[in-house]
């Protein structure tokens, strides 16, 4: 079972990746990357700069 979830993890994380750079990008991959590494190593400085460029991202008005 541990296998299963290790597999279905991975694959959500490379679908989700996969999303943001179409969506949103080089930018939004950096900003994902430097989220997850953040979080990771449980530095708050790289998550919240991740975690900022994302939202700067996700809420740039539309043109």
């Amino acid at each position: 079972m541990p296998a299963a979830l290790a597999l279905l993890t991975t694959v959500l994380g490379v679908g989700l990746e996969q999303t943001v750079q179409w969506k949103y990008g080089a930018a939004g991959v950096i900003g994902l990357l430097l989220l997850s590494i953040g979080i990771r190593a449980r530095n708050a400085t790289v998550s919240s700069i991740g975690a900022v460029m994302l939202a700067a991202l996700v809420t740039r008005p539309a043109v």
